[in-house]
């Protein structure tokens, strides 16, 4: 691809926003596969993704009429939309953009797009994550309709990445509050709250997993690994594990001055998988007291497994 200028962005804040979300390599959701759908047949294009700027790559969450999971951000054209969030980036003809010419997705090697479109998925913080895009294999104009149109569904897959999350958290931090408070009671004498380990842990690319492993395979690791974590934990104790639905997002509760040895079992029967099936798992951790808000510990604990994901080989 011919080496362009296109305006800078602060790329850190930009990606710590994007894995925030921990929507990279979930699996597929129905209701954003209809928003692909409704971004074609509006636009009438045989093509249209959401599609998110990563680190290297860019992932697909949905998509139709387009081979693939993911390409390389070197050649995705809405690394260049991402630029400017606020605007819907439509380019006529994509072989008379000397941004694009050469492009493996326009000159043949990879494919044969000449029309795209693509409006920014926009943060309520201002960072673009990706967009949702429409592309033809032909030269074309959108009409103002199709524009608004385009524009509405990136505001709707942005509403439903904002829920997700939500939902995420809430589960995570009513597990959280359940699995302190039956230590929270002290006696009075005491001056302090009893204090407990809180341990997000996340495995890494699983719809990767799922394509590789299939997915009844995938899930039976995943409930053997649940067994497994169950049983590492100290008997007839507080501490507790849970693993989220349809995910591979683990949140433990540990207690008490053997935490950090329970986090070894742990973290052993994580290794093994991972060794065993190559797979990956990121952990986060932080100390909290019975006296704190869960929410507060949660993003703690949230913000040390972002640090670390960024810090991964893979990133």
């Amino acid at each position: 691809m011919m080496a362009t200028s296109i305006p800078t962005l602060d790329e850190a804040s930009r990606q710590r926003a994007l894995d925030r979300y921990h929507v990279l390599d979930s699996l597929p959701e129905g209701a954003f596969d209809d928003i692909v759908q409704l971004a074609a047949t509006l636009c009438g294009t045989p093509t249209a993704l959401i599609s998110l700027l990563d680190h290297d790559r860019q992932w697909f969450k949905a998509r139709t009429g387009f081979d693939g999971a993911q390409t390389e951000r070197s050649i995705a054209v809405c690394d260049h939309a991402i630029r400017a969030p606020d605007t819907l980036l439509e380019i006529t003809d994509l072989t008379r953009d000397p941004r694009f010419a050469d492009n493996p997705l326009v000159d043949g090697t990879q494919g044969d797009a000449r029309f795209y479109a693509g409006m920014p998925l926009v943060t309520p913080e201002g960072a673009a994550i990706g967009t949702v895009c429409v592309l033809d294999d032909m030269p074309r104009h959108l009409t103002d309709a199709q524009r608004a149109a385009l524009q509405a569904l990136a505001r709707l897959t942005m509403t439903l990445f904002d829920a997700r999350a939500r939902e995420r958290a809430h589960e995570h931090e009513a597990f959280v509050a359940n699995a302190v408070a039956p230590v929270a009671v002290q006696p009075k004498s005491e001056p302090e709250a009893p204090g407990y380990l809180l341990v997000l842990t996340e495995l890494q690319d699983l719809a990767g997993t799922v394509a590789r492993l299939g997915e009844r395979a995938t899930e039976k690791l995943l409930q053997d690994l649940d067994a497994a974590l169950e049983a590492a934990l100290p008997p007839g104790g507080p501490d507790a594990v849970s693993r989220s639905s349809g995910s591979g997002e683990y949140v433990a509760v540990l207690h008490g001055p053997e935490a950090m040895r329970t986090l070894d079992r742990l973290q052993a029967e994580l290794a093994g998988r991972a060794a065993a099936h190559g797979m990956r798992f990121v952990t986060g951790t932080t100390q909290g007291t019975a006296g704190e808000h869960t929410g507060t510990v949660f993003l703690r604990a949230e913000a040390d497994l972002l640090d670390r994901k960024a810090a991964s080989p893979s990133h």
